[in-house]
């Protein structure tokens, strides 16, 4: 992938796309593809397919400490760390340091991020599910925040063009909560998640349903971009997968958008700023910092998408100040920045499954179960303590050598126990809707700085009562499932880690779409309302939450932007 120099700066672009990750790739591809010469900017470092995964294939005994963080590590990436698993010798490196890129908070807002060529793409859970016009229509039919300004019809055709190229495996199952979708053969449920799905369908009669999860895996053939092929059912795939087997930026789209000979790939470019132009009332270009040497540079462009991620693009936007917007970049409404949204989980219930013995797994599939939304759809599932719905992501495996008491870790005792597998463990882990609230806001704080000069953020954001009210039902109805199934030793909970947003990574919404540029800050097509070439497609553009895994609507709704702004830029040009 090409990098630019500094006599690039003078260059005027087609287009210019912030972020490499779900959405930058995206943009990238389809602005490319419709002839755009197309500069890309990622604030962080290169990461190059294959050749820049180090830990891709090395096994347990390999990693200092198991792969459990040292204490350097815990120190300087503090916040990173409250995931559990973020700042693992095996995936830390993906991970920004605490420490270099700080943040700050009036309540606790976990904040992963990923800052190099690829984003999050490389990290994300891969789970892809779309939003229904059930998810479109909510807010408009509850009289909450503002009405979405498309429905499931103008997105659906390109729900279809992102799954034919990424590769997503799974069941259709006719719901109307959770539309079908264009997918490749499902991965198997194994014996006790089949149990679980009987019980299941005999016990409820509203409608719950359990099935495999619908992920971006390649499970039959091969996808366009580097070499990749089918799923080879390792389960490393935080650490960036050599057989582009999973979607990312870095073995899919941004290869595809270099084929064509239009991109222009940047990397260690810090945007801060889109320049605005009162005569023209459009955008010209972006400030960029480069981020090892500190030297500044402007790129101009006819069109902008920001796809640095909903907390970073808004901050961006806010940065954008000028006499015609001096409160941010298309911030007329004052909504810019606020109406954060994440989905809340760490709730459900887990349990043993006796009488399976006889039977094991085979492989390790990068893949659990899904249990759709069944709540507030309609008859039976109409509950009155909460709006919305949630879903269930989870499954069942087996124990391992890992569960062996310290006294048996040598001699004969420890050689039986590896040949002898532990008992079966099943969990349903609920994630939950969270509505859309003004007050849920970041700010830029310009007391505190970052080493290149630039303000940062400041979180203040909380879940509210409805998604309290609604944990409580997330709890009693997984434990209610895995009793229906006979299952032993069931015990439901609600950790505290799930009630702090940002641990979802769905961070979404301070840049909503909407039909009113008084409540709003783009259009139906991704655009800032009153400066129509810069488009803004990742996260913040979400007006409601869903259930759903957000990152295959980024992509679809990316995808759609990205066509129509190439059409706008040809119009021009005729």
């Amino acid at each position: 992938m090409n990098n630019t120099n500094n006599s690039l700066n003078q260059e005027q672009y087609d287009a210019i796309v912030v972020g490499t990750g779900i959405s930058g790739g995206w943009a990238a591809k389809e602005l490319c593809e419709n002839g755009l010469k197309t500069l890309v900017l990622e604030r962080g470092r290169m990461i190059k397919h294959i050749e820049d995964y180090p830990t891709a294939n090395l096994d347990p005994w390999d990693l200092p400490n198991g792969g459990d963080p040292t204490r350097e590590t815990k120190e300087r990436k503090y916040k990173q760390n409250r995931s559990g698993y973020t700042t693992r010798e095996e995936y830390q490196h993906f991970f920004v340091d605490d420490i270099k890129h700080p943040y700050n908070e009036v309540k606790r807002f976990d904040w992963m991020r990923g800052y190099h060529v690829g984003g999050r793409s490389l990290m994300w859970g891969r789970q892809s599910y779309r939003l229904s016009d059930i998810d479109f229509e909510a807010n408009k039919k509850e009289g909450i925040a503002v009405d979405w300004p498309v429905r499931y019809k103008d997105i659906a055709p390109w729900y279809d063009k992102v799954e034919e190229f990424i590769g997503v495996s799974g069941e259709n199952l006719g719901l109307q909560q959770l539309p079908d979708q264009k997918l490749l053969k499902p991965m198997n449920l194994n014996c006790v998640e089949e149990h679980l799905k009987e019980k299941m369908s005999a016990t409820f009669d509203d409608g719950r349903v359990l099935t495999i999860g619908r992920t971006a895996h390649i499970t039959e053939g091969t996808k366009p971009g580097l070499g990749r092929s089918t799923c080879q059912y390792r389960d490393r795939c935080m650490r960036g997968c050599p057989f582009g087997a999973y979607f990312s930026s870095n073995s899919s789209t941004l290869p595809t958008a270099e084929a064509t000979g239009n991109m222009t790939l940047r990397p260690n470019s810090i945007v801060h700023e889109v320049i605005y132009d009162d005569a023209t009332q459009k955008a010209t270009g972006v400030r960029v910092i480069d981020a090892e040497t500190k030297e500044t540079f402007e790129f101009k462009a006819k069109v902008i998408f920001l796809c640095a991620s909903a907390i970073a693009s808004a901050s961006i936007l806010l940065q954008s100040k000028s006499e015609r917007f001096p409160n941010g970049l298309g911030n007329d409404s004052g909504e810019l920045g606020h109406n954060i949204m994440d989905h809340h989980f760490h709730v459900g219930a887990r349990a043993k499954a006796e009488g399976f013995e006889d039977k094991y797994n085979k492989g390790r599939r990068a893949n659990g179960v899904y249990i759709p939304r069944f709540r507030n759809l309609g008859g039976k599932t109409e509950v009155k303590e909460f709006k919305r719905g949630y879903g269930y992501q989870g499954g069942a495996n087996r124990s391992s050598a890992s569960e062996l008491v310290a006294e048996l870790k040598y001699g004969p005792e420890l050689k039986e126990a590896i040949l002898k597998p532990g008992e079966w463990n099943v969990n349903l882990l609920a994630f939950g809707e969270t509505l859309p609230d003004h007050k849920n806001k970041m700010y830029l704080d310009y007391e505190k700085l970052d080493e290149w000069g630039l303000p940062t953020v400041t979180f203040d954001a909380d879940f509210g009562e409805n998604e309290l009210a609604m944990r409580k039902d997330m709890k009693e109805q997984a434990v209610k499932m895995l009793e229906a199934a006979g299952f032993k030793d069931v015990q439901g909970y609600d950790n505290v880690e799930g009630r702090a947003m940002g641990l979802g990574i769905h961070e979404m919404g301070t840049a909503r779409m909407g039909r009113d540029p008084k409540t709003s800050v783009l259009n139906e097509y991704n655009q800032i309302h009153a400066c129509k070439n810069v488009y803004v497609t990742d996260g913040a553009f979400m007006t409601s939450a869903g259930c759903q895994n957000p990152s295959l609507t980024y992509m679809a709704f990316t995808a759609r932007a990205a066509n129509h702004a190439a059409e706008q830029i040809k119009k021009s040009n005729a």
